[in-house]
């Protein structure tokens, strides 16, 4: 028979815990409101009890799905962790709780390890950063001032919050820039296709006829057999270029190098910029709001920075911050963050709430990039589709213009 986990209260209003088995929730709750019990919340402790899922659809065996942490797995066990940590239920009892639900058969490895290590006495936070590949410092953190705080539910809402934001962020960009990528590569396909198919079929009805070709003709020819021969050879050319330019990026010299001419791009520049502060404005205000104190926020968000260049520029604030400067007077001096920013900075430095003005740095960087990135497509759209036209246009009359000279001839 399954197992239940309740939470309730007496009459006095004092908190009761414990578990009931029943056959479903609603049995669980006539038991408990006839002990005199108020019920505040049901909760199934073991999902996969043993019996037929024939004849009880609600005992189900959960299957792992896959391999890997995504970051949706690591979104939906803080938001649950949260939800039952804030019902009342123990962090033990709700690490088992999400373990038999979660469809990731590595993280229900680590959960069943953290549950072994807090058993053997650790904190949650530090059972979490025995998993620094899975737990970032930003997770440990912040479970760690949640702890301290005796705020922990609330901590993980915020931090649920700010993994489902970035997830949305994410995806938003990735949706944005794949029809840009599908429209890239259906034109290079249909570019293709006519140098490799059409113009060669052109050529040799051309070659029956003891005519001079015309320049133009005579350079897509020469190009589509060019292709041929070489295709496969410009494919391995353009494939080994690829992999020595991600090996070179993977170099701190190769990465930083990048990272500045991504920077130095004109208007996409801007863009790469915005992304930085969007990332760094919304960390800093997830790990403020939660009680992280400013300095070991920045210290944080220098170490999961995604970019070297942000890095540096964080540990020259952190170090200026450290020598007793206020934030804004940093931010200035690095020359990467624009006068808005500073200047929201500097009055949330006065108002005592910088969290709060972080949050609104962090909406106007996101409405940027949202912004910019449907421009991107709306521009990108019609720009390929003219550069296709005026391409494929001139194959077209440059396979058409031998006609015209053997209809000049016959007449």
């Amino acid at each position: 028979m399954p197992k239940f986990y309740y939470v309730a209260r007496n009459r006095s209003g004092v908190k009761e815990t414990g578990t009931e088995e029943a056959l479903n929730q609603d049995d669980v709750v006539t038991k408990i409101q006839s002990k005199g019990l108020i019920v505040v919340n049901v909760i199934p402790e073991n999902i996969e009890a043993s019996g037929s899922s024939m004849d009880n659809p609600a005992r189900i065996k959960f299957k792992r799905k896959h391999r890997n942490v995504t970051n949706g797995d690591l979104t939906l066990f803080c938001r649950l962790l949260s939800t039952l940590i804030g019902a009342g239920v123990t962090i033990l009892l709700s690490l088992n709780i999400i373990a038999k639900q979660v469809s990731s058969k590595r993280l229900y490895a680590v959960l069943m390890d953290l549950t072994k290590n807090m058993e053997a006495g650790l904190s949650f936070h530090e059972a979490l950063a025995a998993h620094p590949a899975i737990f970032s410092d930003l997770w440990v953190n912040l479970v760690e001032s949640g702890e301290a705080s005796g705020n922990l539910a609330v901590v993980l809402s915020r931090l649920a919050a700010y993994l489902e934001k970035a997830a949305e962020f994410k995806q938003k960009i990735i949706s944005a820039l794949i029809y840009p990528g599908i429209l890239t590569v259906a034109g290079l396909g249909a570019l293709l296709f006519l140098s490799l198919k059409i113009v060669p079929t052109f050529a040799e009805i051309f070659s029956s006829f003891k005519i001079t070709l015309p320049f133009l003709t005579q350079i897509l020819v020469g190009i589509s057999v060019f292709l041929k021969k070489f295709i496969f050879l410009l494919i391995l050319a353009v494939a080994g270029i690829i992999f020595a330019f991600k090996k070179y990026i993977e170099t701190k010299q190769g990465r930083r190098s990048f990272e500045n001419f991504k920077f130095n791009l004109p208007v996409f520049g801007e863009f790469f910029q915005a992304l930085n502060i969007e990332r760094f404005s919304s960390e800093i205000s997830t790990l403020l709001e939660s009680g992280v104190p400013i300095l070991y926020s920045l210290e944080i968000s220098e170490r999961s920075v995604d970019n070297l260049i942000m890095a540096d520029i964080v540990r020259k604030i952190k170090e200026d911050v450290r020598e007793g400067k206020p934030l804004r007077e940093s931010l200035e001096k690095s020359g990467f963050f624009e006068p808005m920013v500073i200047q929201m900075v500097s009055i949330g430095e006065e108002i005592g709430e910088l969290p709060q003005m972080f949050k609104r740095i962090n909406s106007f960087y996101q409405a940027y990039c949202d912004t910019f990135l449907a421009r991107f497509v709306s521009m990108f759209e019609p720009f390929v589709l003219v550069f296709l036209g005026v391409i494929i246009g001139v194959m077209v009359i440059g396979m058409f213009l031998p006609i015209f000279e053997l209809s000049k001839i016959q007449g």
